[in-house]
């Protein structure tokens, strides 16, 4: 392999394990030669743990709890392919795929769909972050835990939290306008399915009814995608994220995520940056390729 003073320096190290000592060896760029970089001996206090020294042990169960579920074969056989660099040509072409993939899940086109790296938890996270900025009014439909859990995220965001509660029950469109005409949010969150208390929260127009009083609505369907339908376009919803360990039987640690263009439109005309970059949609949304800008792609060897 020839290798110029422009290229990048390659490092290959190779870790001769034998107690506590190890060799490096410098791959030198101009020469192609391997020298002998260093020789060093590591001490340690704390000795391996023992566990790690042999192989794990992962027992094949029936999951029949609300979530993780049981994974079919060929969705276990995907996490042993190989792994890409994320910037690959071949791995972007997957996360284009996965985009149309959600979109056919939520029904809906919007341009802005992806995953987000972690669990349902960062879908809410990244929902809080992007649509609400400090005094904001947040209205919150609590039927049960996810409801709560919102209005403290939404607190830490800067956003005046209107609780609207009644735990375990499903509220009415007439009290939900209700709660609109009064309180004037700008935001709104649903949890569709309330697995604290199996309550199912109807949605399906709630969002027209939202755009009615210059709202944006966000629901959780964490526990209802797949499992029951979800029309994201038709119902007029703004912001939706799901898990995938759930009705989708797949690994945990994935969050699909869409927003409507009304909600991206709104989101570009912030006064202030959102408080997360981990979560911050401008980042992301240039990433998946969602924005129109150019894509962020490279081939490596």
């Amino acid at each position: 392999m020839q290798l110029t003073w422009k290229r990048i320096i390659l490092y290959q190290f190779s870790f001769k394990c034998t107690q506590s000592r190890f060799q490096a060896i410098k791959f030198n760029s101009k020469t192609n030669s391997n020298i002998v970089h260093s020789f060093r001996t590591m001490s340690s206090t704390i000795s391996p743990p023992q566990s790690l020294l042999k192989p794990i042990n992962v027992p094949s169960k029936t999951l029949m709890g609300p979530g993780p579920s049981s994974g079919a074969p060929r969705v276990l056989a995907a996490g042993a392919l190989p792994l890409l660099g994320h910037l690959h040509s071949e791995f972007t072409q997957i996360m284009d795929e996965c985009k149309e993939g959600i979109r056919y899940l939520f029904q809906t086109n919007n341009t802005v769909t992806l995953a987000v790296s972690g669990t349902g938890h960062a879908g809410m996270e990244m929902a809080c972050d992007n649509t609400i900025e400090p005094g904001d009014k947040v209205l919150v439909v609590t039927n049960g835990i996810w409801g709560s859990r919102f209005s403290d995220m939404a607190s830490r965001h800067g956003g005046d939290v209107v609780q609207l509660t009644n735990n375990g029950h499903a509220f009415s469109k007439d009290e939900l306008e209700k709660a609109l005409v009064e309180h004037k949010p700008s935001v709104m969150f649903v949890a569709h399915s309330e697995s604290s208390c199996t309550l199912m929260q109807p949605v399906d127009d709630l969002g027209h009814l939202c755009h009615k009083y210059d709202c944006i609505l966000i629901v959780d369907t964490v526990a209802s995608a797949g499992g029951a339908p979800l029309f994201m376009d038709k119902w007029g919803i703004d912001v939706m994220y799901t898990g995938t360990q759930k009705c989708l039987s797949a690994p945990p640690g994935i969050t699909p995520i869409s927003f409507s263009d009304r909600a991206y439109q709104r989101f570009l005309k912030r006064k202030t940056k959102p408080v997360s970059y981990y979560m911050d949609l401008s980042e992301l949304a240039n990433y998946w390729g969602c924005d129109g800008a150019p894509a962020r792609r490279y081939d490596a060897i």
